[in-house]
Formats: C-alpha cells, structure tokens, sequence
C-alpha cells in the first residue's frame, strides 16, 4: 500500500522545526558529499510579479525537492513538494512561508558560525523587515548576543522592531540613529534590506569583523559597496551558481575576469571541518542567495517529526489514471 502525502500546515511547520533544529539540519544537509542544488529558475510578468523555482537532492539522504513560489504586490505563496529520491513518491507537501523564513535565518546562523572570531557578542543589525526578528535570533544561537543595535531609515519601523527585540532578547538593545552607529566596532554586521543601491562602505567596518549579507538577493539589488572586498580576506556563499547568477555586488566584483576560485560555499567550508576564517583575516564575508538545499534540510526535517508525531493531514497518494478522449471506444470502467 502507498504511503499517503502529508500536507503540512505553516503551524505543524513552526511547532515541528525551531531555528536552533533549522541550523543543525542545514549543517547536516550541506555536509552531504552527493547533495546538490538545481540552479534557481525566476520570470516576472505583469506589474512587479514574480516566479521562483528552487531545488536540491540529498540521494544519499534519500529526499529530493521543490520550492516554487509567487511575489506580487498583493502578497506572496510558497509551497515545497518533498520527494523520496528513490523511488520519485512525493512524501509531503508543505506551506514553506515560515519554511523558508528558518531556512534563510539559519543560514545566517550557520555562516556566522564559520565564519565569525570566537567570542563575538555584539551585532549591528541594519533592516527591520520580515526576515530581522529570525536573523539576531540565529546568529544569537551561535554567538550569545550581549548587545545588538539596530539601524533602518525609517524611525517608526525602527523604533517598533527595538521594542519587539527588547520584549524576546536578553540582550542589549540599542537603536541606532545612523548606520555609522549600528555598524561602528560591531564584530558581526548583517545586512537584511530590500536596498537598490550600496549603503555599506568597508571603511565602516571594524578590524576583524565579519559582515552578513542577506538582504540583496535579485541582480538588481546590492548592499555594500565594491570596496568592502578590497578588505574581505574569506568569502563564503551558501551556492556558487546561484551568487554567479543573481548576487550584483558579486557580479561586478568578480565577474569573468577575476574568476571566483576565492569564493567557498558553506557546503566545503562545513565538510573540511575548519573555519573560513583565517588567522589576522581583517574582513569575512558571508552571501546568502537562498539555495534549494537549505529549504530541504528544513522539510526533511519537518516531514520526519510529523511522521513521528502523528502531525499533518494526510492525502491519498496519487494514482495513474487512463485518458479519455471524445469518441473513446474503450469499455466502460466499473
């Protein structure tokens, strides 16, 4: 008999996976020598809508998957359909809007992980968006956060986000007033915005610290301006293919020319079992494009709880049936 599907809701999701479980299930599936992702497929149409498509394999793990999703100006749907790579039954399919906010802040965490100096303790964040709240909370499972200061143009939205982090952190919160003050001998900086243009000069950064850069995913957007890689001695991607596809601010740096034989994805970085960080290093560097693999991590893990636990609604597993067509002759089916 055939396993039925499991339709997991964004509740059975979050109730499933924290973001501390997200971050050692993206360790797991990155350290898989056969995993690998499909380069992201996107189209726009219309006024600002979009199409994504995401996908990765983990045959030794056994799973295979999709993430597609629309954007528009009237809001956004994402679902993941979970395979078995062994035999191409779907095993679930997954509402992936809190999905894919644990799998995009677990990154962060890992990269930060790797890529950090031991004992960091303070963040500048800069960005108040959707996805801020989930970024100091990764990189605070990783690096115990004494203080972090918070920094976006806008003072209503930034003062509300300060408050909501206050209710839920421990640690000090400040808000900044200028992104000189978020950023000013902050060991780890992240960037989550929906910025255009390049804000982020390297001389606002101090020695030694590593930056985060999340926010910039489509090749029209950057973050940080061209001259912060003239002070970067590590870089990390969570997927090459992917930031030699979208990342702008990787694009114009490396190009064709330069080649990108300096750029690691975490995948090497986790399975070599040393940090990318090196001894005296003035600037890391970690880009984070959204990669299919991270998103399967997290169904993978989702989808194995809820069998264990009972979660889920399950769907009849799908069945081949025969066409028809007008005029068929074909003997009536009992």
């Amino acid at each position: 008999m055939s396993t039925p599907v499991l339709w997991l809701t964004e509740q059975d999701v979050v109730s499933l996976v924290t973001l501390d479980d997200a971050i050692a299930a993206l360790e797991r599936a990155v350290s898989a020598e056969d995993a690998f992702n499909v380069p992201k497929a996107l189209a726009t149409y219309g006024d600002g809508g979009t199409m994504h498509a995401l996908a990765s394999a983990a045959p030794a793990l056994d799973y295979a998957g999709f993430k597609t999703w629309l954007h528009t100006k009237r809001g956004a749907t994402a679902l993941y359909e979970l395979f078995d790579s062994r035999d191409g039954s779907v095993r679930a399919v997954i509402e992936a809007g809190a999905l894919g906010q644990l799998r995009t802040a677990a990154m962060t965490g890992l990269g930060t992980r790797w890529m950090a100096p031991e004992g960091a303790d303070e963040l500048g964040l800069v960005g108040t968006g959707l996805q801020s709240m989930a970024q100091v909370a990764a990189i605070n499972a990783v690096r115990p956060l004494r203080r972090v200061r918070v920094f976006s143009p806008t003072p209503e939205k930034r003062q509300a986000f300060v408050a909501k982090l206050r209710e839920r952190f421990g640690a000090e919160i400040v808000e900044a007033q200028s992104l000189d003050e978020a950023v000013d001998g902050a060991p780890i900086v992240t960037l989550v915005t929906r910025a255009r243009d390049p804000f982020l000069h390297g001389s606002a950064l101090a020695r030694g610290a590593h930056l985060n850069a999340v926010g910039a995913i489509l090749p029209a957007n950057a973050e940080f301006h061209p001259d912060v890689f003239e002070r970067v001695g590590a870089v990390m991607v969570d997927d090459v293919p992917n930031a030699q596809k979208a990342s702008r601010e990787f694009i114009d740096h490396y190009g064709g020319e330069r080649g990108w034989s300096s750029v690691r994805s975490v995948g090497e970085v986790v399975r070599s079992g040393r940090s990318a960080r090196a001894e005296g290093c003035d600037l890391t560097l970690f880009k984070a494009m959204g990669m299919g693999l991270s998103d399967l991590a997290v169904a993978m893990m989702a989808y194995e709880r809820a069998r264990e636990r009972g979660l889920g609604r399950e769907i009849p597993a799908a069945k081949r049936a025969a066409l028809t067509w007008k005029g068929d002759r074909s003997p009536p089916k009992a």
